[in-house]
């Protein structure tokens, strides 16, 4: 496979920044997905959407800490680090964009692009340039035109444990010269969607590349890992193929128990909706907006924790699902333009 190669530090805290943004970013899918499933309906398709926004809650914090460990400073609350849906993801995929939308097949399908192991690409790692639309979100330099294309979130994480490779070798130790107490650890860390690593050098920054990766597409070419969870991936697939997966089945061929799916279970929501579809001055204008300054607060919890507060960590967690019910509280409600479509949460966050 060939990498693009980081050989400086401002490469670095470039990609991992993208890093976070790209972690981020499945977060507002996959709990947009989960919250637009009616009550006591879908409960694997529920079950499998929450416990990938757990891991992927786990995969963000990884992320700070390798920002932290490096000298950066992981700030979700910066302009931009929110994306306006549809975008496409940070680490240049181009060939489709995600939406925020309900539980539905073309939900799930967008899933496994999200998730998609490298093995289903023909070109790995390559270096692509092609425009984009100015909203949509890229590894790149803003304005540039070297912006970097993976076909996978996988091959994105090879090309900055290849950079951390490069850099260490330059710079030995001195690469990891963020405060060890900026970390965090298990002691901060619920004990959801698995192990918290702490990254103080290049050992510890490898493992938690790894981790991302192995749950996401299961890199090593493995639909469980050693531990017997099965990759991202291959949870959806389940959904779509109608069949859960069992020890010693090959890709894309689940011999397990049917998968019990409801695809008309859900509430009717606006994919990808805006503020601006709701009437100013109304109830539902109001908890529109206020859903949103929530969730800003929410990023900015997770910035105090990793700004050297890392108790406030375990709170911030908690306050991702204390969102649910203003989610729905904008999912159940109709829009009043005779669409027969339902609110929906928008994620359009500005800083102040």
């Amino acid at each position: 496979m060939s990498l693009f190669r980081i050989t400086d530090m401002d490469s670095l805290h470039r990609h991992l920044y993208a890093a976070l943004q790209l972690e981020h970013a499945t977060i507002p899918l996959y709990l947009t997905a989960l919250y637009s499933i009616k009550p006591g309906t879908n409960s694997e398709g529920f079950h499998i959407l929450r416990a990938v926004a757990v891991e992927e809650m786990l995969h963000l914090t990884l992320v700070g800490n390798l920002i932290n460990a490096i000298g950066g400073k992981p700030d979700l609350t910066t302009p931009g680090f929110v994306p306006r849906y549809p975008a496409y993801l940070p680490d240049g995929e181009e060939d489709f964009a995600v939406s925020l939308q309900k539980f539905s097949p073309e939900a799930i399908e967008s899933f496994l692009k999200i998730e998609r192991p490298a093995s289903l690409g023909t070109v790995h790692g390559n270096l692509n340039r092609r425009s984009r639309k100015p909203h949509l979100l890229s590894a790149g330099h803003p304005g540039r035109d070297d912006e970097e294309h993976f076909f996978s979130i996988g091959e994105f994480y090879k090309a900055i444990e290849a950079g951390l490779d490069h850099l260490h070798a330059e710079m030995g130790a001195a690469l990891f010269s963020g405060d060890p107490a900026r970390q965090i650890g298990p002691e901060q860390y619920y004990s959801g969607g698995g192990a918290i690593v702490k990254v103080t050098d290049l050992a510890s920054a490898k493992a938690a590349l790894d981790l991302i990766a192995e749950q996401g597409e299961g890199v090593t070419g493995h639909i469980f890992d050693e531990d017997g969870e099965i990759a991202h991936y291959y949870r959806f697939q389940q959904l779509v193929l109608g069949r859960y997966y069992v020890a010693g089945d090959k890709p894309d061929h689940p011999t397990g128990g049917e998968v019990p799916v409801d695809w008309s279970a859900v509430h009717p929501i606006k994919t990808d909706a805006r503020v601006a579809d709701l009437a100013p001055g109304t109830a539902l204008r109001a908890a529109s907006e206020r859903f949103n300054a929530d969730y800003l607060a929410y990023l900015g919890l997770l910035t105090r924790a990793f700004d050297g507060a890392p108790d406030l960590f375990m709170q911030a967690v908690g306050e991702m699902f204390r969102l649910k019910e203003s989610m729905l509280q904008l999912m159940r409600h109709p829009l009043d333009d005779g669409s027969g479509l339902n609110a929906a949460p928008t994620f359009e966050i500005t800083p102040a």
